[in-house]
């Protein structure tokens, strides 16, 4: 399996400042085998408890500290105790909380969960101060790739410093995302007919398990023809109150469901931008799904695969402590549309739309970036594209997406 080092580069810069480190992102995404195989290998004592196995529970609700129980073979570094799915403990905050305060100058903690880790950060004051986070998620053509930019030359210009990277290879490797989504199993196997299997069990597998872990969910059909309606939504702004007609449930129904969907990675949403823009759009999102294969349209699959990129690379930047940065899209009420828009600490920052295959700058993101005043591209998927156009005092790149995603820190 790939080594993920972008995450392992991560954790390393994380842990050195804290000993509680907090690692979520979407079911099966790699966060074990990342936590087992790469971080564990670095320690010379490591502990692994996972939540889901029944004698692991029992383990930890026997004696809660029964990781300082067990031998170790060095004392001159730190054990490592994994805590894997433990989000899914009642108590799990308070049990944080108190294996912190009491052995922080011991111990290193490695926490993993595939939801509610995420929201932690709302928890109150139980966990304030004690853990950093970051986020691994589906494999991207970044990491693919070994071939990301340095933040500091990314920033200085975002449209230059690509060409280094093989085109071959970044073909290759959009391929084969195009057609297995980015989540290591059905990835790395190479077979479409094994992406299909896995993913027929894949959303019913949460929805049956995870989520009624923090939800009172008593339709579970019904909530999962709302995920199987999801990709056909896919790209354009998300009607609630269409959904909720479709299902024959109340808004606030379906409201809370398309959170959950966030809240265990299955989905994530994109706010417009209205900051400068006149007649934007203010309160409907966009939603994407992490899983982009089930979406049959080509041209809302690419703007998907695209999202999650963008998606990876705002969370590391975020988790490096770069800065504030997030993902939004851009529409006005006469629906002219750029497809994402990436703020800096609330500022605009790189604006970005995706083609199926046009070479010329669409007027829209014309139109945005002489409002924003920032750099814009627009990724084709057609092959052996790059041109740069002028627009005013802006510059507007045109190229193939896997050549420069393939670059992004």
């Amino acid at each position: 399996m790939h080594k993920r080092a972008l995450y392992k580069k991560l954790w390393d810069y994380l842990s050195a400042d804290k000993s509680m480190i907090m690692l979520a992102g979407p079911r099966q995404s790699g966060k074990t085998t990342f936590a087992k195989e790469i971080v564990a290998k670095n320690y010379s004592d490591a502990i692994y408890l996972n939540w889901d196995q029944a004698e692991d529970k029992r383990r930890l609700i026997v004696d809660p500290l029964f990781f300082s129980k067990e031998p170790r073979t060095s004392l001159s570094s730190k054990p490592l105790v994994i805590l894997d799915e433990i989000h899914k403990y009642r108590h799990w905050k308070n049990y944080l909380k108190g294996i912190y305060d009491q052995f922080s100058k011991e111990y290193q903690f490695l926490v993993t969960g595939s939801g509610r880790l995420e929201f932690s950060r709302k928890a109150g004051d139980s966990l304030a101060g004690r853990f950093l986070k970051f986020h691994l998620f589906p494999l991207t053509l970044a990491e693919l790739s070994s071939q990301r930019r340095e933040w500091k030359d990314f920033v200085k210009n975002p449209l230059q410093g690509f060409d280094d990277v093989p085109a071959k290879h970044t073909g290759e490797a959009f391929k084969s995302l195009w057609e297995l989504s980015g989540f290591p199993e059905p990835l790395f196997s190479g077979r479409k007919t094994f992406w299909r299997t896995w993913t027929s069990t894949y959303g019913q597998q949460i929805v049956r398990d995870d989520l009624k872990t923090v939800a009172d969910i008593r339709n579970l059909d019904t909530i999962e023809i709302l995920f199987a309606l999801l990709p056909a939504r896919v790209g354009s702004p998300l009607s609630m109150n269409n959904l909720a007609g479709d299902l024959q449930v109340a808004f606030d129904t379906v409201k809370s469901w398309l959170l959950l969907f966030d809240l265990f990675y299955l989905s994530f949403r994109l706010s417009p931008w209205s900051e400068k823009i006149t007649r934007s759009l203010r309160k409907e999102k966009k939603i994407y799904i992490f899983n982009y294969p089930l979406i049959e349209d080509e041209g809302h699959r690419f703007e998907n695969l695209v999202a999650v990129d963008f998606l990876r690379a705002v969370e590391t930047w975020n988790d490096y402590g770069f800065g504030k940065f997030n993902l939004h899209y851009v529409r006005n009420k006469n629906k002219q549309e750029a497809d994402f828009l990436i703020t800096e600490n609330n500022r605009p920052f790189l604006l970005m739309e995706t083609k199926i295959s046009d070479e010329t700058p669409s007027a829209n993101l014309k139109i945005f970036q002489n409002t924003l005043n920032v750099p814009a591209i627009q990724l084709v998927k057609k092959d052996g594209v790059k041109k740069v156009f002028k627009n005013g005092k802006n510059d507007i790149l045109v190229v193939t997406a896997h050549r420069w995603l393939s670059s992004l820190p």
